[in-house]
């Protein structure tokens, strides 16, 4: 089996907005009334998926849709501090050259997807879903699937986070885990990804040339 279609998380994965989302959560919690991020315990942190780390921080489940999109809009304003991963812009022109499909999924704006991808990037997506809830990444995915009317079985979703790797199985898709985001990858891996990607030329083994998820 091999997959004709991935989907890739961008925060995290393929754009390094860490940085920017430190500064831009402690603009939101002094707004909107929660901890700033526990840098103390930052190493703990990336071994927690987002309700725990939500909870660590007292973070009101009811306001998580006003908090995301403060957080993108002040992200937008630290838009020219992001930058791509390195050697993710040079992967993705290799992917693409092989004809493997490639779409992105997100809970940034398209904007700033724009703005940190560039034009030449940008258009070797086939689509690009943005703004997708902090537990709302199933329906984008099948959303997706849909548009490009691949089957789950043929897919995959390339994340940074334990909410990926959920995501993935709630759509019914193959998940494959970056070691380079925010999660620790023991903690991805426990999530029973069938991909680990230790470093960025790692996906280049996704082309067809080199067997596009190999087996076992």
């Amino acid at each position: 089996m091999s997959s004709k279609l991935l989907i890739f998380d961008f925060d995290g994965t393929l754009a390094d907005t860490f940085p920017s989302f430190v500064r831009v959560f402690d603009q939101a919690a002094d707004k909107y009334g929660f901890k700033r991020l526990d840098r103390e315990r930052q190493d703990v942190l990336r071994g927690l998926d987002a309700r725990q780390i939500m909870a660590h921080h007292d973070v009101p489940l009811w306001k998580v849709p006003a908090i995301a999109r403060f957080m993108r809009v002040r992200m937008a304003d630290d838009i020219g501090n992001i930058k791509l991963f390195t050697g993710i812009g040079q992967a993705l022109l290799a992917l693409h050259a092989q004809r493997v499909a490639l779409t992105i999924v997100t809970s940034n704006s398209p904007g700033n997807v724009r703005a940190i991808l560039g034009p030449e990037l940008l258009a070797l997506f086939s689509h690009v879903e943005c703004g997708a809830s902090l537990f709302g990444k199933p329906s984008k995915i099948r959303k997706v699937l849909a548009a490009t009317g691949t089957a789950p079985e043929h897919a995959m979703l390339i994340g940074d986070e334990i909410r990926d790797a959920k995501a993935a199985a709630d759509a019914g898709i193959d998940f494959g885990a970056v070691a380079w985001g925010f999660n620790h990858v023991d903690a991805l891996a426990a999530q029973h990804p069938r991909r680990i990607f230790l470093h960025v030329d790692d996906l280049l083994d996704l082309s067809p040339d080199t067997a596009l998820l190999r087996q076992g």
